[in-house]
């Protein structure tokens, strides 16, 4: 996210400010894949009915084991990079 952008923000940032931003960016992620896990644990179904097969079935199972973990994660780094950043 910090590395291989191009906008403005980013080019004008010098090296500590992008470092920065990493930690921060790793830090926030991380509560984001936390607050995905909490959000998992309390939603995720104990059955799965599907009509797609068995192709489905699987699909569901993988998002529930990982899903909402790594969407969290995703808007916690880009949220997290995106603050610290702007600030500079």
């Amino acid at each position: 996210m910090v590395t291989f952008n191009n906008s403005g923000m980013v080019i004008r940032a010098g090296f500590f400010a992008k470092l920065l931003a990493v930690i921060v960016g790793s830090l926030v992620g991380w509560g984001g894949a936390m607050i995905g896990d909490a959000i998992c644990r309390f939603a995720r179904p104990t059955m799965f009915f599907t009509t797609g097969g068995f192709f489905s079935l699987v699909f569901n199972k993988l998002f529930w084991i990982a899903g909402p973990q790594l969407i969290g994660l995703g808007i916690g780094v880009a949220l997290g990079v995106s603050q610290v950043l702007s600030r500079m």
